[in-house]
């Protein structure tokens, strides 16, 4: 069941309970199966460590993903996915004609840095 976005809150605490940072994937291979086409990345948050998640992102190229620098929220329980283990969520804009299109800072920055 989906919640109406207005009728949810969070306290600061919870907020600051997360981490939002920008990261690098450095791998991308299919996830078999999930119901939905997902992926595992491999993402890269410089002195952070590296960690995984599964995304469903399927109109992008495993070409087009390495290297990118995407942003993510860390510190949630890791989230079971057809037997793998999500460490990160992978944030992105969910659009009817491009489905997820990836966040991503507009220029480089330091793998790790902190979003605030």
């Amino acid at each position: 069941m989906r919640h109406n976005p207005a009728d949810m809150t969070a306290t600061w605490d919870e907020f600051e309970g997360l981490q939002l940072r920008v990261g690098r994937v450095t791998g991308v291979e299919p996830l078999p199966g999930t119901r939905k086409p997902f992926v595992a990345l491999t993402i890269d948050f410089g002195a952070a460590g590296t960690r995984r998640s599964a995304a469903q992102i399927t109109h992008y190229e495993p070409g087009d993903l390495v290297g990118r620098q995407v942003v993510c929220v860390l510190g949630f329980e890791p989230k079971r996915i057809a037997g793998f283990e999500s460490e990160v969520l992978v944030l992105g804009a969910m659009s009817e004609a491009h489905g997820v299109v990836l966040l991503r800072p507009d220029r480089d920055v330091e793998d790790g840095t902190p979003i605030g």
